[in-house]
This record gives structure tokens, C-alpha cells and sequence, in this order.
């Protein structure tokens, strides 16, 4: 599998911005799990959310609940993160990560992805 995130840009705060994740070569697994990571400079890169692909369901960092969301084309073989709200503290390289295989604790942690998308400069600013 092979990711490709998009979207990144320049917003002011307060604004939205829309990521895309498009996956090629073999499609998801239907018991994986498809996140977002972000990196500030300097910093690790942070869990944002996952989108778990056999029920459809979604997990968010408490830092991003209720602004973020992740939803999936199935027929483009995309996965989305639309971000409103945008605060500075949201700045960073966001990546799309993939795992085959679902996993009931550890979805948030970096070790566990298989699959990396290429990163999407995200910069909040006025």
C-alpha cells in the first residue's frame, strides 16, 4: 500500500483546511485502521485521529475532538481529515499512516503503522 496525503496550505486561525489520504496498490484491509499523525518542528510526531475501516468508526486526540474529522471514499480509496477551527498549536507535518490489522489499545502510537504517507505541511497563522 502506498499513501499520498494532500491538502496541506497556509490558514489563519479560526479557519479549515481538508486532508486527503489516497491509498494505491492493494486496497484496505476491511479490519484495518487508517490515522492521522501530526509533527511540529522539534517535536514527536503526535496521534491526531484513526478511522477504524470495519465499522467505520472514528477516534480523536482530546486536543482535536470536536473540530477534526475523518471520513473515508470508499470509492476513491481515500481517507479525509477535515479540520475546522484551526488554532496555531495546530501547525505541523500531518501523515497518513495505515495498519492492516486493527488494535484495540495501541491505534494512537507511531510503532504500530505500517504503511506512511509522505506529509502535508498544516500552518496556522495570521
Amino acid at each position: 500500500v502506498q499513501l499520498q496525503a494532500s491538502g496541506g496550505g497556509l490558514v489563519q486561525p479560526g479557519g479549515s483546511l481538508r486532508l486527503s489520504c489516497a491509498a494505491s496498490g492493494p486496497t484496505f484491509s476491511t479490519n484495518g485502521v487508517l490515522s492521522w499523525f501530526r509533527q511540529a518542528p522539534g517535536k514527536e510526531r503526535d496521534f491526531v485521529g484513526a478511522y477504524r475501516l470495519s465499522l467505520s468508526r472514528t477516534y480523536y486526540a482530546d486536543s482535536v475532538q470536536g473540530r477534526f474529522t475523518i471520513s473515508r471514499d470508499s470509492a476513491k480509496n481515500t481517507v479525509s481529515l477535515q479540520m475546522n477551527s484551526l488554532k496555531p498549536e495546530d501547525t505541523g507535518v500531518y501523515f497518513c499512516a495505515y495498519r492492516g490489522a486493527w488494535i484495540v489499545s495501541n491505534y494512537n502510537r507511531v510503532d504500530v503503522y505500517t504503511y506512511w504517507g509522505q506529509g502535508t505541511q498544516v500552518t496556522v497563522s495570521s
